[in-house]
């Protein structure tokens, strides 16, 4: 292994010869198992996120929204394996950018310890996780319009020069022979991805769904339809995989099996909670008295995404007005779309990138320097500890991230779709048949009331003839 190491490092900054001597020693067991089972417990918010899409979507589109949870899964893996890991944590990194020098994990094995207690290839195996829930929300934005193919081009781009720079000015500290990124240096605080991953994706959402346009459906006067979630059973069990998988999102997200951790997971639980009950209830007064189920889902990843900068940061009595501020900003988020006639059908933007804003903000309020000393860490605290220009850092970082999100997707996007095989967006005749039928050809439901073959679709569905089984099925092309 030394033979290969990069320029100017030597055994021990790798973590050593596995030949000659047990590199288990080097490193803490109890820290391995919590860092290994967080990314798992990460990894299960991935088809979390696509059963929540799933079912907001419409029952013709609603299994492309499995496929590309799935999708980000396969190609994303890829990707960190490729040259993202190297690209945001790689020796010799810049103020922007990591190096190449981990290409294809080259390398990546162990550590020295005195940097960390867990070895490269599991914090690789953390990290990848984020990278990968990341790319997942980010596609949401063009929901029931977008071509699969090109998506995947996008996606695998859209990687590697929106996340990996961001995620390299939020979390790289420098490693070896490195510089660290220029929001760390600058003091900004994200303790689990409230930039790289809720603001990157949702502004980059946001970027999907305007170059795409609406969709095309009919439009009664100004307002864009509203379309009613097809299945409110995927909706809650999206939300109850992504709940479950933020304890290892946050919690994990110490880096170590610490208190700081620990006490990160209490944070991320009290906020979501508080974030639920706040949207139901302004939803109870806007809806004329119906407890909403869609609308508690909503608040809680509200919340959840409100805590995710904030957990292992703030006490842990300031999670309940993080995620009743959060919800309630992001329900406000929600109606403005509509007032700009954004087509954000799953609300990517709304959640993800508005609610990172919110938590990011108030990160700089709440922060607080003896939690981040749970585990060693030294801050100076937020306007709690009357460092008042943590705000200004917290607000450098969130306009930072969203700017450099929302500029470089929209070029990216542009630039494909000159590509003429790359077009991004369905043809009005795919778009009414559905995604489903259109680009996969597989459906979510085989359901005669659903799908209606081919050579009869103009028969009335209470015919003979639309009962047979002789012709492939496809879509009905109205909203179900």
């Amino acid at each position: 292994m030394s033979d290969a190491l990069p320029s100017g490092l030597t055994e021990v900054s790798t973590g050593g010869d596995s030949l000659t001597a047990d590199l288990n020693e080097r490193y803490v067991a109890a820290d391995m198992v919590w860092v290994v089972t967080s990314g798992a417990l990460v990894w299960i918010m991935i088809p979390g996120v696509g059963l929540l899409y799933s079912g907001l979507a419409r029952k013709k589109h609603a299994l492309s929204l499995l496929w590309a949870s799935l999708m980000a899964v396969c190609l994303v893996s890829f990707q960190w394996f490729f040259w993202g890991y190297s690209l945001v944590f790689g020796p010799g990194s810049s103020v922007f950018l990591g190096s190449l020098q981990n290409f294809c994990l080259m390398n990546v094995l162990g550590n020295n310890y005195a940097v960390s207690t867990v070895p490269d290839i599991v914090f690789c195996f953390f990290q990848g996780m984020f990278a990968m829930i990341t790319g997942c929300l980010m596609v949401g934005g063009a929901c029931e319009r977008a071509r699969l193919g090109p998506m995947m081009v996008f996606l695998f781009i859209w990687m590697t020069v929106v996340y990996c720079p961001i995620a390299s000015w939020t979390w790289n500290g420098g490693g070896y022979a490195g510089k660290p990124g220029w929001l760390v240096t600058l003091g900004a605080l994200d303790f689990a991805g409230g930039g790289p991953v809720h603001m990157s994706s949702g502004w980059g959402a946001l970027a999907y769904a305007l170059f795409c346009g609406k969709r095309n459906d009919p439009v009664t006067g100004k307002d864009l339809p509203k379309y009613k979630p097809h299945s409110v059973t995927s909706v809650v069990l999206g939300t109850v995989f992504l709940w479950f998988g933020w304890f290892g999102f946050n919690g994990g997200s110490s880096g170590d099996a610490s208190i700081r951790g620990f006490y990160a997971c209490v944070n991320t639980n009290l906020a979501a909670s508080c974030g639920g009950l706040t949207w139901m209830f302004i939803d109870y007064f806007r809806s004329k008295g119906k407890w909403t189920t869609v609308g508690m889902c909503s608040g809680a990843i509200a919340g959840l995404v409100g805590i995710t900068p904030a957990a292992g940061f703030v006490p842990v009595y300031f999670a309940v007005p993080i995620g009743i501020i959060t919800a309630a900003v992001c329900n406000f988020a929600v109606d403005l779309k509509g007032v700009l006639r954004i087509d954000d059908g799953l609300d990517v933007w709304a959640l993800h990138g508005v609610g990172g804003f919110v938590g990011s903000v108030l990160t700089g309020l709440f922060a607080a320097d003896y939690v981040a000393a749970l585990n060693g860490a030294e801050i100076d605290g937020g306007w709690l500890n009357h460092h008042y220009v943590q705000l200004g850092y917290q607000l450098a970082a969130a306009t930072s991230t969203i700017a450099w999100s929302f500029a470089v997707t929209y070029i990216i996007l542009f630039a494909l779709d000159k590509v003429p095989f790359l077009k991004l967006r369905l043809s009005e005749e795919e778009e009414e048949l559905g995604t489903d039928a259109a680009q996969i050809g597989e459906f979510t439901y085989q359901d005669s009331q659903i799908y209606i073959p081919e050579p009869i679709r103009s028969v009335k569905t209470g015919s003979k003839a639309a009962e047979s089984d002789d012709a492939e099925a496809v879509p009905l092309p109205k909203d179900e």
